[in-house]
């Protein structure tokens, strides 16, 4: 195997394991985007299984774009780039146990939704640069603009589950989307 084709191969191994993330994920804020459906058990089991339906649909296709032996844009990854992308991930763990027990201590539960969509969005920006997949930054913007919405719900007062579905099935589609462009388009 030559250097170049290694690369590559070390390329279409990322972009199906990043697909493939995103896409469980994706699945993890539609289930829990249908919690909040509580007036209609109909609807929520609905949103449940199309959800499972897409999340297989961009499995297959990421499986599938591992496989291929297409040529995809090379990536330039920095030197250290495994450590920093743990580093991000350790620190979104973190923000995201930490804005949960401030929340439930504070009395705000209903908050935990945007806010932890609008980490998660966040963790995406240096992401984008650490794996050169410049869509991350249009994840992390719409996952932020998801969270804006979740927030602007609550404050209308339209009700936590109202927000819960809004953020919930905002940033599974988000997911979903980046999910297929990187297994299809790298």
């Amino acid at each position: 195997m030559t250097v170049d084709t290694a690369h590559q191969d070390l390329n279409r191994r990322g972009r199906q394991r990043g697909a493939l993330i995103l896409a469980l994920f994706a699945l993890l804020w539609a289930v829990a985007g249908a919690s909040g459906m509580t007036s209609s058990g109909a609807a929520a089991t609905v949103v449940r299984v199309a959800a499972v339906v897409m999340t297989a649909v961009a499995v297959l296709l990421a499986v599938r774009s591992g496989s291929s032996s297409t040529a995809q844009r090379p990536r330039q990854l920095p030197a250290g780039w495994y450590r920093r992308v743990g580093l991000v991930n350790v620190a979104q763990a973190v923000a995201i146990v930490l804005a949960v027990a401030i929340l439930i201590a504070a009395g705000a539960p209903m908050l935990i939704p945007p806010v932890v969509c609008l980490i998660v969005g966040a963790h995406f920006f240096p992401l984008a640069r650490l794996f050169d997949q410049p869509q991350y930054w249009w994840t992390g913007a719409s996952l932020s603009i998801v969270a804006a919405a979740g927030f602007i719900t609550l404050a209308a007062g339209a009700g936590a589950e109202v927000s819960r579905v809004v953020v919930g099935l905002g940033a599974a589609i988000t997911l979903w989307g980046t999910s297929l462009h990187v297994a299809r388009r790298g």
